[in-house]
């Protein structure tokens, strides 16, 4: 008769180091499945009051000051963004001592693919006294393109108005550009003879 506790109990003891050993592994399965969608969409830096300096040999090419920066890195298209609004100034190697300008109550930076969005009265200064005045732009750096579809206002250094109702498209440096259904005071100077 003592032969069957001895037996009973051990097989008790085997059902029950089996179960928390079943437990315990559906547990971990668990954890992974939760760890797969954990978010990774979180800031991996924020800088507040950010005042940035980007130099190239030397030179200074950009200041940006912003009350909040966030960049997110941990995610498969890595951005920064500055939510509450950024200046910029950007120096040209022609007019170095004349900054051109840009503002916007946001912006963002998508880093692989180089690409720039600015929303919200995004004003641009060009170092020769233009000012480009519209609610978005975006600017593609590997292309050297910038371009919007909002109406933009264009004051030039003379006082002439250019209203481009559809948009623009310019090259990055704003040394050519192109308006879409547009209208103005433009001053007949500077309008190019035919042939020339």
């Amino acid at each position: 008769m003592d032969f069957i506790p001895k037996i009973f109990s051990k097989s008790i003891a085997a059902i029950f180091g089996c179960a928390i050993f079943f437990v315990l592994n559906s547990c971990d399965e668990d954890l992974t499945a939760i760890n797969k969608n954990k978010n990774t969409n979180f800031p991996s830096q924020i800088i507040n009051n950010a005042n940035i300096v980007q130099r190239d040999s030397g030179m200074v090419k950009l200041r940006a000051t912003a009350p909040l920066i966030e960049k997110f890195e941990y995610i498969d298209s890595p951005y920064i963004v500055a939510r509450r609004g950024i200046n910029i100034l950007f120096y040209d190697k022609t007019k170095p001592n004349v900054p051109g300008k840009i503002s916007a109550k946001y912006a963002k930076f998508n880093e692989k693919k180089k690409f720039y969005e600015a929303k919200g009265n995004v004003k641009i200064i060009t170092n020769e006294n233009q000012m480009f005045a519209m609610q978005s732009v975006n600017w593609d750096q590997g292309k050297r393109l910038i371009y919007t579809s909002d109406t933009v206002y264009v004051t030039d250094k003379d006082g002439s108005t250019l209203v481009g109702a559809n948009g623009m498209k310019a090259k990055d440096d704003f040394s050519e550009y192109t308006f879409y259904n547009n209208s103005g005071n433009i001053n007949a100077k500077k309008i190019p003879e035919k042939g020339r």
